[in-house]
């Protein structure tokens, strides 16, 4: 399946076997020649009409990396949520092109802590897939920051080709709408990326998610839309992000009836850029470039609340119309809150604030919903690659220490077995990391993922010396102190003495010691 549909249209390929008649062919030509004589329409405008949006309509959930607690996309719960929209990659606090997650960890820093491609991986041996969302409404997309066209395509090359994906989204809000600058600059670089791809055989299915009323696109929006038209990209649609609609939903007007009021004015004000840009689509054409992605449970605003019965509505409205896909904000909250959480009108990562029993908003979301999100036609998966036979569990090739028999493993420690990665759920010895068993809470283990091709023991990232004391097991310390443990910097969580941070990776819950993050050691890099 493909969400990838071109800017100008084209009539289906006959059949093998099929040939046109002589009349047909007779009537074909004389009516796209009275077409064009007349010229009532151009071309591209009747072959459009003449063909209504063929490519199959996709769900995918949104997925927070960095929310806490984290989310496990790589097991999905459902069939529903095997497709996974990754969020959010924006600027680097200190590098304006350095794509990040969240601010809070590199490419490889996501890798190494939150073991990101490696559950990429999991997911794949699952039959799942992935894109990734740049964005978002709390830092800065990368076209905000990073002033210089060509390092801002590099720097959105440098995700598409890490995570081998053929499908990105841009979620583009808050005062990022309005900045005009950014948004051409965000046009100039996806056409060059676009067009580099194609040179070389592959392709780039470009979303732009925007915010929406119950009218439709705001001025802003619309701008942001015409400025990739304008461009010549070649978007793959608009995702209207049905939700946070305050003063502009009127009176008694239900969730259900503004998100199927903004999608139908959406998709009015779709046809009106398009035409501006020079292209005539079908309606039905342009219902399948538009997406809908509410926000499940309680939203940001206290008096909105999108419920299951909503989410079986909207699903109806996307079936009916054919539109061309569905998301939700988030897979972390597709649950109903436990009896602890008690403000519910206060919006949780982890919950949906709404009683869902055993329903799933994804699957009442992605109900008859038979497409898949495109694969990038190079992504390989770790399946394809890794032979047990051949990769055999080395330490100088795995990732972390291999498991033991003999060996006792607290809570949080992660091993290597069997080309598998795995986290201990609870103090565990002797316990086999792969032994079959009919539930999960019969084992101790949790499996991660697999060990990548290429993977070494993870370098651990250091300060030098005298940058604070080197930890003594006679010293007392404080919340907060830091000391340098052979060269990494640890950070106590509360008083301590003859804590020695080295047991912080082998108990992270129990020890008083936390090694600094990424964003940390940059920050006292640069003096901060």
């Amino acid at each position: 399946m493909s969400d990838h549909t071109d800017q100008v249209e084209h009539p289906p390929a006959e059949k093998p076997g099929r040939r046109l008649s002589v009349l047909r062919l007779v009537v074909a030509v004389a009516t796209v020649g009275a077409l064009v004589a007349a010229g009532a329409i151009g071309y591209q405008g009747w072959m459009s009409s003449a063909k209504a949006g063929s490519a199959e309509p996709w769900f995918a959930g949104y997925a927070d990396v960095t929310a806490t607690p984290t989310f496990d996309f790589e097991a999905p719960a459902t069939k529903a949520g095997r497709d996974v929209l990754l969020s959010f990659i924006v600027s680097a606090a200190d590098g304006p092109c350095t794509p990040t997650w969240g601010t809070a960890f590199t490419l490889d820093g996501a890798s190494a802590s939150l073991d990101l491609d490696r559950k990429i991986a999991r997911l794949e041996q699952k039959g799942g897939g992935i894109a990734v969302s740049f964005g978002g409404q709390l830092n800065d997309e990368l076209a905000t920051t990073c002033t210089d066209v060509d390092r801002l395509a590099a720097a959105y090359a440098q995700v598409i080709d890490r995570y081998h994906i053929s499908t990105i989204d841009l979620d583009i809000e808050g005062a990022h709408l309005s900045d005009r600058d950014a948004g051409q600059r965000r046009a100039e670089a996806i056409k060059k990326l676009q067009l580099d791809r194609r040179a070389s055989g592959k392709s780039l299915a470009v979303w732009l998610t925007l915010p929406v009323s119950p009218s439709g696109l705001t001025q802003d929006g619309q701008a942001t839309v015409g400025e990739m038209l304008g461009t010549g990209v070649d978007l793959a649609g608009v995702n209207a992000m049905t939700m946070d609609y305050g003063s502009s939903r009127a009176d008694g007007q239900s969730m259900l009836e503004a998100t199927t009021g903004a999608l139908t004015a959406t998709q009015r004000q779709l046809k009106v850029l398009y035409s501006r840009a020079g292209t005539e689509l079908s309606n039905a054409t342009l219902w399948s470039k538009l997406g809908a992605t509410p926000m499940i449970g309680q939203n940001d605003v206290p008096e909105e609340v999108f419920g299951v019965d909503a989410a079986k509505g909207l699903n109806e409205f996307v079936l009916s119309h054919g539109i061309g896909r569905v998301s939700m904000w988030s897979l972390n909250r597709d649950m109903t809150c436990g009896p602890n959480y008690v403000d519910l009108k206060r919006v949780s990562d982890a919950c949906s604030g709404v009683s869902q029993g055993d329903r799933k908003f994804a699957d009442v979301l992605a109900a008859g919903i038979v497409g898949r999100l495109s694969r990038a036609a190079d992504t390989v998966t770790t399946a394809e690659t890794i032979d047990p036979k051949v990769f055999v569990d080395d330490p100088a090739s795995s990732p972390y220490p291999i498991w033991s028999k003999a060996s006792s493993y607290l809570k949080g420690t992660k091993i290597v077995w069997h080309s598998n990665v795995y986290v201990a759920k609870w103090w565990t010895r002797g316990d086999l990391p792969d032994d079959p068993v009919l539930n999960a809470w019969e084992t101790p283990w949790s499996l991660i993922g697999p060990v990548l091709p290429g993977e070494k023991p993870l370098k651990v990232p250091t300060l030098p010396d005298k940058t604070y004391p080197d930890w003594s097991g006679e010293a007392v310390y404080a919340k907060g102190a830091r000391v340098l443990d052979a060269g990494v910097p640890f950070e106590a969580k509360w008083w301590n003495q003859r804590e020695s941070p080295e047991a912080a990776s082998a108990n992270p819950d129990s020890s008083p010691w936390v090694p600094l993050t990424e964003e940390q050691i940059r920050e006292v890099e640069a003096g901060k």
